[in-house]
């Protein structure tokens, strides 16, 4: 049985995820961490959240706290705290910032949770989790984020409601950055097993407006309710039970790349990677020339924010 510990619990997608993250069958123990000041909101999400297990029937403790401390023995931690993007903003934008909380938060972790898996959550989830990686002195594989998962899912939905499908029918998935530089896998995308492009249906696919709406929704959907809940919560409750399943599924997350993808790399950043109890580990794949050229440029804008954050957080130690 496992203990999940979620760093952030009272924003609205550590809440859910918590949730979430209740219906996997190996975890009998999440702990929501807060920052100091929170408690009774601490405290009351708990008793919800205890109440909603319950009535369900199910068997899980739920504790809370504003002691890291206490995430002590987390087989992994789920890391959803920083500052929220809004409307206007790129999530590059929020980079120092959140890379600051993120630093102290990983070092801690690392220290106290040498075993745990740490999932970043917070955005820019791929420099997120290199700061992760750095601070934390975990080995590449414990580190992870949920990175392009989720919207290699927003893709496949917009192509299985295309083409009049099932949506387990279709298989894509997109990598490079969680944002404007991602790089759809049209090369490594089925529909029934059947490569796309050998489609007929497929010269009609609206490409550009399907990846553009991957790109924006989002940022549309805080536009229009104010956060993303339910869709991050739910990705990131599928990972933490590939983790703690040890189902050896391969997902598209935000992990440590050296050369597995034409030598591209050293990087954390959007991969397809083997999940299992032990971590992460991401696949050597091949791509057609186009998407080389984007996952490069993809690297290096993530790799050229990602070490500017560092010359920040290493100036001023944390």
């Amino acid at each position: 049985m496992a203990k999940v510990t979620i760093i952030g619990a009272t924003g609205n997608v550590g809440t859910f995820a918590a949730y979430a993250i209740s219906a996997i069958p190996h975890v009998n123990e999440i702990l929501l961490y807060g920052r100091s000041g929170r408690d009774a909101l601490l405290k009351g999400i708990a008793q919800d959240l205890g109440d909603s297990f319950a009535a369900r029937g199910t068997d899980i403790r739920v504790n809370w706290t504003t002691d890291l401390k206490d995430a002590a023995g987390s087989d992994i931690v789920v890391i959803t705290a920083g500052v929220p993007r809004t409307p206007d903003q790129d999530r590059m934008d929020l980079a120092t910032g959140n890379g600051r909380i993120i630093a102290s938060l990983a070092r801690e972790i690392g220290a106290i949770a040498p075993n745990t898996q740490i999932l970043m959550v917070t955005n820019p989830v791929d420099v997120m989790t290199s700061v992760a990686l750095k601070y934390s002195g975990l080995l590449p594989n414990q580190v992870f984020g949920l990175g392009t998962h989720l919207d290699s899912m927003r893709l496949k939905s917009l192509i299985a409601s295309y083409f009049q499908v099932h949506v387990s029918e279709v298989h894509t998935r997109i990598i490079g950055e969680h944002g404007e530089s991602m790089v759809p896998l049209w090369s490594a995308t089925t529909i029934g097993g059947i490569k796309i492009s050998n489609l007929p249906e497929f010269s009609h696919l609206p490409v550009q407006d399907i990846i553009k709406s991957v790109k924006c929704s989002g940022q549309s959907i805080i536009q229009n309710k104010g956060s993303t809940v339910y869709g991050p919560g739910e990705a990131i409750a599928s990972l933490v039970r590939t983790v703690l399943s040890d189902e050896n599924r391969i997902l598209t997350v935000s992990a440590y790349v050296r050369r597995e993808v034409h030598g591209i790399g050293d990087i954390c950043i959007g991969v397809p990677a083997r999940i299992n109890s032990k971590g992460v580990f991401p696949v050597a794949i091949r791509l057609d020339e186009s998407e080389i050229i984007a996952f490069r440029e993809s690297v290096e804008k993530i790799r050229e924010r990602t070490n500017a954050v560092f010359e920040v957080l290493d100036a001023k130690p944390i």
